[in-house]
């Protein structure tokens, strides 16, 4: 086959294309993200109980769910969180279920419940992850909010039209209804409950198809219409009359609004009212084609729209993508040019053209790898694409070190690219496999970390093995012709001097490697100290360990988090106060020279995620700050000094300042506290939270329990029931009263309204019409409630959380890394607090979630993986050398490579990471291919009669050149991206810090450890280095 491509004028040049035009064809067809895709495993089952308590709901739907749940295959938890009037169960598979299967399976379990309670609703199933928020538009304009949301709705059926874009939603609008609120004296006047009032206008309302008139020549649609669709048509609607002929109509007994059921659930955008219209994709959709799409309409639209409406891209989430995969094309171009610069100093030009095109070759086949697999173009598939570089010039650098040496015994360019692959094949397939196994070994990870990082051995595994196939088959067949066009040329005066020079480093390299065999044991020991001093850095925490590093993005949030039963104007009056501080803290900022610091403000009242909840009682600000790399104050001094310009607001449970999405490690600190009672719950929550929140550096501290509302609970008196109202209709009458009784739905164009009649109570009189509301009786006759209930007022929690039939109360917060290690806090928490609430709460038991497990479990897995892949390039090798000697000398170069990486991370400041560590596994891999090449020099050698001393020390010079170019092309083509100063770079800079410097060191220790631990071997009685074979190959050795 080599032999085959090497010499057919076209078939090396026709594979070569191949790959190129499929690359080219695959590369438009990948998605663009800035981490890759996350897979949830969760499905959620919503129920909705109106009118109910958190207590009733976790006993009326909770127990219910979960009771019907136990036992799904493949369940890893389940959560059931109970609030007012509505249930969410979310259940977790484990990673090893199929999620099709697994939805399947909750919905048989949900539909087999049958003793929902009468008032629930149907169970909603939905797979949680599907689709991801790429963007929203805020349409402003002086309308009313009905207005705005028409217009949001027309805009809504624009965006749907653009074939780019695939899901669109109009968000943080309630339900709009025609709302009927019957007056208290009415109700008396007229003997009318609020149910009969509904059933009054029920009756009127109609909108009926009567059947089919079939004539002679024609038949006729018969249809009975009566449909309210306006205030007036309500108002005018007739539904009481007298025999005199007096009618009453809806307007005479009731009040009729068109608005929104709830008035706090708004947004604003810069001070002016506005809808937010949400663009969203589906997993397998491009993030930048919808934005570019989404960016085109707007412009179009703000082109000719009048004056005083305007469409305004905010949450923006898909920009920041651009600008960091802009950020690694421009650095991986860099190296790149480094690399093939390193290679020109060593190869002419046509000779390093034709090494060096084997990287964008193995890339672009790499590419069609990827499509196929459905792995996007993401920071993570860049890094690995830019990982490659070392790995794939190390293969061509030793088929064109075989090739060149064979032509210069005199063969024929073609003779010599024949025996200068076949001499090396065995250890260039060697160490693709080693590669391969090590690399291999991080496709197994865990946790949403281990989704995260796992996409680099996907990536690198796809290059290499196109790789193999450029080297093997395209590489020979073009460096024959350079050298027949290069055979008659003398080299430059340039190259002389400077392969001059670089003989004279060789030959020192080499009376190095002679000193190191000569004082082996020296050598040897010095090498397993520095690496006990390594690993002491990190035992005695000087350098710490930090899950996944912060990337600041271009978003800031405010959470505002007032007690249930808050008035809404007390809520508007903390924005702002808050947005005040924010004004203040602008002002003193240094001026930005590309502008405005802060491009929107948006206000969304009744939102609140971390609350769980909605009402008056929330808020968020939500601030689109100027791009990360433009902007000179960072988020964090921007958070900081707001948080110490906002006075203190005392009635307040939480105000948080935080960026709206957490890493891929999840959040900081997440303690879970387990127990039957809830009141037990929320003391020792307390106790914990001011626990966590005297270190320095811990912020936006809180739990998820939490008083609800006041509530008034309603009794009937002993023998009222004598006056014709029994508990059931007590129960009615108010829900209908305070929930109200929906009539029907109606639409105007597509968009659906209620027609909803309750009470109308005005808040400064709703107290005092709650305790003479009337009633009536099954005869008819109208009771005031105080004069047949005994009413007490008490206070529920407003949310219970149940994990795997547990009530759980979760406390979380963010650490500033700046400051803390969040692995320091949460450590000396378990050691000191934990056991001291425990002897207070026997009952209680602690779990930690959020980052400190995510990391534990993905770490785990990266040293199961990288042990098993050792194992596995410790017994291929053993086959390969026939012994079990020889393999330890080749893996002894991984752990000593683990103190360039130690040492990197401490010179420049960073913290040990997961990126680091598969920075570091990845190395692994490099390490071994130099060390397998260098121990297969050292057996040629042997072989041809030296001892293993004089061997060892020979296969250093032999081998320098190539270990020389591997290394400095990995670290050309990783310098550009490891000197970055951006902020979106910092997060892959530690794994790029792994390979940088455990290459320099893996570099140094290998030349000098390798044939000091041989020497150490012979010293040991090893001296048998043949082969099982004695037809066995010798390699190339280069003069």
């Amino acid at each position: 086959m080599i032999r085959y491509f090497a010499g057919h004028p076209t078939a090396a040049n026709i594979l070569m294309v191949v790959i190129i035009l499929l690359g080219l064809v695959a590369l438009p067809q990948l998605n663009k993200e800035t981490f890759p895709e996350i897979k949830l495993n969760k499905v959620s089952v919503t129920v909705a109980y109106p009118g109910a308590s958190p207590a009733d709901v976790e006993e009326g739907l909770c127990n219910r769910l979960e009771d019907a749940t136990d036992g799904l295959s493949f369940l890893d938890e389940q959560m059931c969180e109970a609030r007012d009037s509505l249930a969410t169960l979310t259940l977790e598979m484990q990673e090893a279920g199929d999620i099709k299967q697994f939805v399947d399976d909750v919905n048989a379990a949900i539909d087999g419940i049958n003793d929902f309670p009468d008032k629930a609703e149907d169970p909603v199933v939905k797979e949680l992850g599907r689709t991801e928020a790429v963007l929203s538009i805020a349409v402003t304009a002086n309308n009313t909010m009905p207005e705005l949301k028409a217009l949001a709705e027309y805009y809504r059926n624009r965006l749907l039209a653009l074939p780019e874009i695939p899901i669109v939603t109009v968000t943080d609008f309630s339900e709009h209804e025609l709302s009927v609120r019957v007056k208290p004296d009415a109700m008396r006047q007229y003997q009318l409950s609020i149910q009969d009032v509904a059933n009054l206008i029920s009756a009127q309302a109609v909108d009926l198809p009567a059947g089919v008139l079939e004539g002679s020549q024609n038949s006729y649609q018969i249809r009975v219409e009566n449909t309210r669709r306006t205030v007036t048509e309500l108002e005018d609607l007739v539904i009481l009359d007298n025999d005199k002929g007096g009618q009453i109509t809806l307007g005479d007994i009731a009040t009729i609004q068109d608005d929104f059921a709830v008035e706090e659930q708004r947004t604003e955008l810069n001070g002016i009212p506005a809808a937010l219209i949400q663009i969203s994709k589906n997993k397998t959709d491009d993030t930048l084609r919808i934005y570019n799409a989404a960016k085109k309409f707007i412009d179009q639209e703000n082109a000719r729209l009048p004056e005083g409406t305007s469409l305004i891209i905010t949450q923006d989430s898909a920009s920041i993508v651009q600008d960091r995969l802009s950020l690694l094309m421009k650095n991986g171009w860099q190296g790149l040019l480094l690399a093939t610069l390193a290679l020109f100093m060593f190869f002419s030009w046509r000779y390093t053209f034709w090494v060096a095109l084997g990287l964008p070759i193995s890339f672009l086949g790499g590419l069609v790898i990827m499509s196929t697999l459905g792995v996007s173009i993401n920071m993570i598939s860049m890094v690995a694409l830019l990982m490659a570089i070392g790995i794939l010039m190390d293969d061509a650098i030793v088929l064109s070190e075989s090739i060149d040496h064979e032509y210069r015994k005199g063969k024929s360019p073609f003779q010599a690219s024949i025996d200068g692959v076949k001499k090396v094949a065995r250890g260039v397939f060697s160490s693709f496999v080693t590669s391969a196994m090590l690399f291999g070994s991080l496709l197994f990870l865990k946790g949403d970390m281990g989704q995260v990082l796992g996409v680099l051995p996907v990536v690198l595994l796809a290059v290499l093995s196109i790789s193999l196939i450029e080297a093997f088959l395209i590489l020979p067949h073009h460096l024959q012709h350079s050298l027949a066009h290069h055979s008659e040329r003398q080299p430059s005066q340039w190259r002389n001097r400077f392969e001059a020079k670089f003989e004279k480093l060789r030959a020192r390299v080499g009376t190095m490697a002679d000193t190191a065999i000569r004082y082996r044991y020296l050598t040897v020991g010095f090498a397993i100290v520095m690496l006990i001093i390594s690993i002491s850095l990190i035992i005695s925490g000087t350098l710490k360990f930090k899950g996944f590093p912060d990337i600041e993005g271009n978003r800031l949030e405010v959470r505002v988090l007032m007690p249930q039963g808050t008035p809404f104007s007390r809520t508007q009056e903390v924005v702002s106060i808050l947005t005040q501080s924010l004004n203040k803290t602008l002002q003193q900022l240094p001026a930005e020279t590309e502008g405005k610091l802060v491009k929107n403000t948006a206000i969304l009242y009744s939102r609140n995620d971390d609350a769980h909840e909605s009402g008056a009682h929330l808020a968020t600000i939500s601030l689109d700050l100027l791009d990360a790399e433009k902007r000179n104050t960072s988020l964090v001094e921007l958070k900081r000094r707001w948080r110490e310009l906002t006075p203190q607001i005392r009635d307040a449970i939480s105000i948080q300042f935080k960026e709206p999405k957490f890493g891929p490690s999840g959040q900081a600190i997440s303690i879970r506290l387990q127990g039957n009672n809830l009141d037990t719950l929320y003391t020792a929550s307390w106790e914990l939270q001011n626990w966590l929140k005297g270190y320095s550096g811990t912020s936006n501290i809180m739990s998820d329990i939490r008083p609800g509302k006041t509530e008034f609970k309603v009794q009937l008196q002993a023998g009222a029931i004598s006056s014709g109202i029994d508990v059931q209709g007590l129960s009615s009458q108010l829900r209908a009263a305070y929930q109200g009784v929906k009539v029907s739905d109606i639409y105007r164009g597509s968009e659906a309204y209620e027609i909803n009649v309750m009470l109308d109570s005005q808040p400064e009189n709703a107290l005092n019409d709650f305790e003479n509301i009337t009633l009536f009786s099954k005869n008819g006759v109208d009771i005031p409630l105080k004069s047949i209930a005994d009413i007490e007022e008490g206070r529920q929690y407003s949310r219970i959380v149940r994990i795997n039939h547990q009530r759980t109360v979760t406390v979380s917060g963010d650490v500033n890394t700046q400051i803390a290690n969040t692995n320091e806090i949460i450590g000396h928490t378990r050691n000191e607090f934990l056991p001291q609430l425990k002897a207070r709460y026997p009952d209680l038991v602690f779990s930690l979630e959020g980052e400190v497990k995510n990391d534990s479990e993905t770490s785990g897995s990266v040293l199961t993986g990288f042990i098993l892949g050792i194992a596995g390039v410790y017994l291929l090798l053993s086959l390969q050398f026939a012994n079990f000697k020889e393999p330890i000398i080749v893996l002894l170069n991984i752990p000593l490579a683990l103190i360039g990486v130690i040492w990197g991370h401490f010179l420049m400041g960073l913290d040990l990471s997961l990126p680091s560590m598969i920075g570091f596994v990845s190395l692994a891999g490099v390490v071994v291919n130099d060390s397998i090449l260098l121990v297969e020099f050292v057996k040629a050698r042997s072989m041809e009669g030296m001892n293993l001393h004089d061997a060892a020390g020979q296969a250093v010079r032999d081998r320098f050149r190539a270990i020389f170019l591997t290394s400095i092309t990995t670290v050309a083509g990783m310098i550009p991206l490891l000197s970055e100063t951006s902020l979106q770079a910092q997060v892959l800079v530690p794994l790029v810090a792994s390979v940088v410097f455990g290459m320099l060191s893996a570099t140094l220790l290998l030349l000098l450890v390798l044939p000091a631990s041989y020497a150490i071997l012979e010293d040991l009685g090893f001296t048998e280095l043949d082969s099982v074979g004695d037809d066995k190959p010798t390699l190339a050795i280069p003069a």
